[in-house]
């Protein structure tokens, strides 16, 4: 089932809407709300003419979630581009005639067995494919099974590089098979990056000449190939090999530099030095490592002249000025020749989210301060707060030849959309290119408001108050604190309907619901961040505590109606709650850890952990058991209904075990489901999200009679 979007013949202008009375507007029901079309990113053409756009949502019969690509130009609108329901990360062409994705859609008669069953999610790969701006079927850029990791075009559009992990020859692979079976050599089996160079033009007329492979039985009678020239497209170049995995590439416009950030090969984030950037010649050779330090990098960006090379280190992915610690979103730029790099935008005191470069060279960015984000414009360590719309702005886009940017926008009660900005120092004035989700805006809608209260020293903290439709100036409410996760995030004024992000769907079914910018958050400084370690619960949870009596003193909430709830850090957060306090008569937690010391061993953040909490666990152990909920659930009354994913590596489903455990030794009611396959995000099936917030309203009302 997939949502019918009308679609206008013309861009429209973004004008105030004429409301309609909610009391006249029916509440949206959960099949509408989770029918939802996530924007996942949007890419403006070079001359700025043409955006295309890439969209998640909902395939209830297959069970998946589908990835689809659309183009707007002015001329057509929007329009479909794809309709296989997998591609991702569109990256238009040098000349703007071909848009680069990439997808795991098989390859004509590709199957994974010789019985023609389709191929499995295992035996898929993630290929380079193109598509011509001017209608036409996608085309794969070459049969061999390399999953890629990050690619970009070359400047002069004839290339493109991609990196992939180093393919095995099948001998390697049958005496890999043959000495170890199926088990698994932890660390030891994986595989380092290639960085491959590949003409475009060749390929495509392989592509459109030679016929594709059917799949490996239907070839037993060809000529046996030379060995390892299947490994490669024909006629690829590797530009450099890497231990670690390349995880975006970024060519110089002068052709001469190519630069790549790395990742750890396992996936795991346990070292900051596996974070670094390296230059490489486009004609192959060593890499050389030009950065040193304890932060992520992100999102490399040369200017036009390839005089800088701009980057970010994302909120809560380290430090690069020193010491790892947890800090807000910054950007930096480097001197390619020196190695030389300068913080940018310094006197924000907020988070920086996204930046683009304009084409002159002046960069604009996105910012998180408080319940918004705006665009700035940075010069050197200063930011300047453009005109901009009330609510959240996010995902910039620029153009190489045009000063028009892309961004996407939304309120709380507004879905997000991509608009077109001509004049990029004015985003105020925006046309819209999308129109998903137009539900919303025929249900009846919540009211919220921003509050602020004094947590137990005298700190300042912030949330949002999101009332049922038409109760806003009612009073003792029964009250839903639905806490982030993060903790590097922010609630504020931007739209969320997904398993994750279901506050005003709760505020629809008559709660207010009370979200709390705790210490961690992002938007109010360094210092409000850092106030966190090493009380990595017990500090944000009396800011949570102090806010829900700040509410009941106001008169806002009705003490004897409280639930509380949140998702991994948030359900860290909820699981440490309910042993502080039984004045919550139900709890809903997902995903969330009730002790440090396993969590740190078996969660893919361990660096990120063992900062929040001073050290490893033999370093600091009387902080990880005085912060761990598992010790205190002697303390618990409150119901609780858990949720885990059975393949969740960021928090062990084991801690989910764990908890449901204690609760059932404690005679505590509760529930436990578990979602098959599922990691931390719940991507695999809609049906999974779907029923989780089915079943946690229903937890909640069955508390609140």
């Amino acid at each position: 089932m997939r949502s019918l979007i009308p679609w206008p013949a013309l861009a429209l202008c973004l004008v105030p809407s004429v409301s309609i009375a909610q009391s006249s507007k029916p509440t949206i029901t959960l099949d509408e709300y989770m029918n939802t079309t996530a924007i996942t990113a949007a890419r403006l053409s070079p001359d700025g003419s043409s955006a295309v756009i890439a969209t998640e949502s909902p395939d209830w019969k297959a069970n998946v979630f589908q990835d689809d690509l659309w183009l707007w130009t002015a001329h057509t609108g929007l329009r479909p581009l794809t309709h296989s329901g997998s591609e991702e990360n569109p990256q238009w062409s040098p000349d703007g005639k071909w848009i680069a994705f990439v997808s795991d859609r098989a390859l004509p008669g590709e199957t994974a067995s010789s019985d023609g069953t389709p191929a499995s999610s295992a035996d898929k790969a993630s290929r380079l494919w193109l598509i011509s701006v001017s209608g036409g079927e996608a085309l794969p850029l070459y049969t061999q099974k390399l999953s890629i990791h990050a690619f970009a075009w070359s400047p002069d559009g004839k290339s493109i590089y991609f990196s992939a992990r180093q393919p095995l020859t099948p001998e390697q692979q049958e005496a890999q098979k043959n000495e170890w079976k199926d088990v698994i050599r932890y660390r030891e089996q994986y595989r380092g990056d290639l960085l491959v160079k590949l003409a475009v033009e060749p390929a495509l007329v392989r592509a459109t000449s030679v016929p594709l492979p059917i799949h490996p039985e239907a070839d037993k009678a060809a000529a046996k190939p030379a060995p390892n020239t299947d490994l490669l497209p024909p006629g690829a170049q590797t530009v450099t090999s890497s231990a670690l995995s390349i995880t975006q590439v970024a060519p110089s416009p002068d052709g001469k530099t190519l630069a790549f950030v790395t990742g750890p090969v396992h996936q795991r984030e346990e070292e900051p030095a596996d974070y670094e950037i390296y230059f490489v010649s486009p004609d192959g050779g060593s890499a050389r490592r030009v950065t040193h330090n304890e932060g992520i990098e992100s999102h490399l960006v040369w200017t036009q002249s390839s005089r800088w090379l701009y980057f970010q280190v994302g909120p809560g992915a380290g430090f690069i000025e020193g010491p790892f610690k947890d800090v807000q979103g910054r950007l930096y730029r480097m001197d390619p020749t020196s190695a030389k790099i300068e913080r940018l935008g310094a006197d924000f005191q907020g988070s920086f989210d996204k930046f683009t470069l304009l084409p002159d060279g002046r960069e604009i960015a996105t910012g998180v301060s408080g319940i918004e984000i705006q665009v700035y414009l940075v010069d050197g360590s200063k930011a300047t707060k453009l005109p901009g719309l009330a609510g959240s702005y996010t995902g910039l886009a620029s153009a190489h030849d045009s000063k028009a940017i892309l961004v996407q926008h939304s309120t709380i009660n507004s879905p997000t959309q991509v608009y077109l900005a001509t004049d990029p120092l004015h985003p105020e004035h925006l046309t819209a290119l999308t129109a998903f989700n137009p539900i919303f805006a025929q249900r009846a809608q919540p009211e919220w408001q921003p509050f602020k209260w004094k947590s137990d020293d005298g700190r300042t903290i912030e949330g949002v108050l999101i009332f049922p439709p038409g109760k806003k100036e009612a009073r003792h409410l029964r009250m839903l604190t639905l806490i982030h996760g993060g903790p590097e995030d922010a609630d504020g004024n931007h739209f969320g309907a997904d398993w994750y992000d279901w506050a005003t769907y709760a505020a629809d079914n008559g709660w207010l619901v009370f979200r709390p910018n705790y210490r961690g958050s992002t938007g109010y400084g360094d210092d409000f961040m850092l106030e966190i370690t090493p009380h990595i619960v017990s500090r944000p949870g009396r800011d949570i505590l102090t806010g829900v009596d700040a509410l009941v003193k106001d008169g806002y909430a009705d003490p004897d109606h409280l639930a509380i709830g949140g998702y991994s850090y948030g359900g860290y957060m909820t699981n440490w709650l309910i042993t502080q306090t039984t004045r919550f008569r139900s709890a809903v937690t997902g995903a969330g850890a009730v002790e440090h010391a396993a969590n740190w061993g078996n969660d893919d953040l361990t660096f990120d952990d063992a900062w929040f909490l001073g050290g490893r666990p033999w370093e600091n152990p009387a902080i990880y058991q005085s912060e761990a909920a598992l010790f205190q659930f002697n303390k618990v009354k409150t119901p609780v209904h858990l949720v885990q994913g059975g393949a969740d590596v960021r928090v062990s489903y084991l801690e989910g075990v764990t908890m449901e455990r204690a609760l059932q030794s404690l005679s505590i009611p509760h529930t436990f489901l578990v979602f098959p396959g599922e990691g931390h995000g719940l991507p695999v099936n809609p049906w999974h999200g779907y029923i989780k917030v089915r079943e946690e309203l229903k937890w909640l009302d069955k508390y609140d009679r």
